[in-house]
């Protein structure tokens, strides 16, 4: 979460997070003694009105890696800007090799996304939202590169803070 202007950090404390699971994936080390398993979960937490979190968890079983996962994510919590259950403006995010395109829709439209990006969407509480994800579909890739395009909406009370303008400025030219 490093790199980006305005991001406000929320402590976990009080909020009510719902917690969703992106995915586990079984992780294998070959050592001299054989093989040795151990799994890696990702998590996407959120309050479902703007605050949202993810977190990797690793371990050799999956409960306390979804454990872990979930510890995490609450400590990488982030406000999102939210416009009557839509976002504020399109964006688009990248990491690695995963690249999000989220776009605000009309309501009663509801979350297209597919899988991880849909989780973080839904977690952040968004309604309605055009989703589209190109390049890798790794959920590790795919849930920063939709945090990076979350990261980077600015509300119109923002813009026309940073611009020193009235908000009416900013609508009206």
């Amino acid at each position: 979460m490093q790199g980006y202007k305005n991001v406000e950090r929320i402590k976990p404390s009080g909020l009510e997070l719902v917690d969703k699971l992106v995915g586990v994936q079984r992780v294998t080390k070959v050592t001299k003694g054989g093989r040795a398993f151990g799994f890696s979960a990702i998590v996407v937490v959120g309050d479902g009105n703007g605050v949202v979190g993810h977190g990797l968890g690793k371990s050799k079983d999956v409960a306390s890696a979804i454990a872990k996962a979930i510890e995490d994510a609450k400590k990488n919590l982030v406000r999102i800007p939210l416009l009557e259950g839509t976002l504020p403006h399109e964006q688009k995010g990248k990491f690695g090799g995963a690249k999000v395109f989220i776009k605000p829709a009309s309501p009663g439209t509801g979350v297209i996304a597919g899988g991880a990006v849909r989780a973080v969407l839904e977690s952040v509480g968004v309604h309605d939202v055009l989703s589209k994800s190109q390049g890798s579909s790794n959920p590790h890739n795919a849930v920063k590169a939709t945090f990076n395009a979350l990261l980077q909406l600015r509300s119109a009370a923002q813009i026309a803070k940073q611009r020193g303008v009235s908000l009416e400025t900013v609508f009206n030219g």
